[in-house]
C-alpha cells in the first residue's frame, strides 16, 4: 500500500509529459473518486488497489490520452463520457458551438444538422442551449454514434437529436443550418504520439487536409442551406478562400480561436 503522497511521487516520475505532477493528480483524483482538495489535505491517506492505479499511469506513459483513461472529457463546462475509438473534444470547438448558436438565432432556424458528430458534444450543446431546435447528427463510426447516443441520454436531449450512421448527410432531410468539425488534418502532417492514439478517420481529411471541408461546402450549396459553420485547420484559410472564389461563393467569413489562429469559417446562402 502507498500513501497519496507516495503514489503521486511515483506516478510523476513515470510520466514523460509537460506537467507530470498535474497529470498524476488528475489520474489519482479520478481513480480514487476524490477531489484535489482531498488529495492535498490527506497526503498520508492509503490508496486502494495501487496496481490498478499504476496501470492507468502506464497507459498514460504510453501516450494514451487522459480522456480515454478516465473516460471523461470536459466541454462547455459539462462533463461528457468519452471512450477510446472516438475523437476527444477540443476546447476550441466551443467557439464553433457559439458561432452556430448565433446563426440559428439570426435565421430563427429550427432544423439543424451536424456532419461528423463524434461523441455528440456539438449537437448536445446546441440542443441544451436552444430548446426549440431539432437536430440530425451523422457519423460514419458505429462507436461514435453509440457514444453520442449515450451522452445525449446523459443530458436528457435524446428525443431531440436523431443520430444517423451515414456519410455526410446521406439519407438525412436537408437542414436549415449545417455545422461540422470534420477531419481536417493533412495525412502528411506529423502529430504527437498521444493524438495518434485517436481514430485516424476522425483526424485526417486527406492529403491536403481540407478535402472533406470542400465537399461539405459543395454539399451546402447543393442543399441550399441558410448557413454553414465549420471548424478548420489553422493553416487552411488561403486554400479555402481560393475554393470559395473558384465556386463563386462570396458570402463567407473566417473566425479565429483564442490564440489568434484561424480556426473556422461561416458561409451563408
Amino acid at each position: 500500500m502507498l500513501s497519496v503522497k507516495e503514489a503521486l511521487q511515483k506516478a510523476s516520475s513515470m510520466l514523460c509529459v509537460q506537467n507530470p505532477k498535474k497529470e498524476a493528480i488528475i489520474l489519482l483524483r479520478e481513480w480514487m473518486q476524490k477531489d484535489d482538495a482531498f488529495l492535498i489535505a490527506h497526503d498520508d491517506f492509503e490508496v486502494n488497489d495501487t496496481e490498478g492505479f499504476f496501470t492507468w499511469v502506464k497507459q498514460r506513459a504510453g501516450h494514451m490520452p487522459l480522456e480515454y483513461i478516465t473516460q471523461k472529457a470536459s466541454f462547455y463546462s459539462r462533463e461528457f463520457i468519452i471512450k477510446k475509438g472516438v475523437l476527444v473534444p477540443r476546447p476550441e470547438t466551443e467557439i464553433l458551438v457559439d458561432k452556430t448558436v448565433e446563426l440559428i438565432k439570426e435565421y430563427k432556424a429550427s432544423k439543424v444538422a451536424e456532419i461528423g458528430t463524434g461523441s455528440g458534444v456539438i449537437s448536445i450543446m446546441l440542443a441544451l442551449l436552444l430548446p426549440q431546435i431539432s437536430i440530425d447528427a451523422t457519423d460514419i463510426s458505429p462507436k461514435a454514434i453509440e457514444l453520442a447516443k449515450l451522452n445525449a441520454q446523459k443530458f436528457g436531449v435524446e428525443k431531440r437529436i436523431k443520430f444517423h450512421l451515414t456519410s455526410y448527410l446521406d439519407g438525412v432531410p436537408p437542414p436549415q443550418i449545417l455545422v461540422s468539425n470534420p477531419p481536417y488534418i493533412s495525412t502528411k502532417e506529423e502529430l504527437e504520439k498521444h493524438v495518434l492514439n485517436e481514430p485516424h478517420s476522425a483526424l485526417f481529411g486527406g492529403e491536403q487536409g481540407d478535402e472533406i471541408l470542400k465537399n461539405i461546402i459543395l454539399l451546402s450549396q447543393k442543399l441550399r442551406v441558410l448557413a454553414l459553420a465549420c471548424e478548420m485547420g489553422y493553416d487552411q484559410k488561403n486554400s479555402l478562400e481560393n475554393f470559395f472564389k473558384e465556386n463563386k461563393i462570396t458570402n463567407y467569413s473566417f473566425y479565429q480561436d483564442l490564440s489568434g489562429l484561424d480556426r473556422g469559417f461561416i458561409m451563408k446562402g
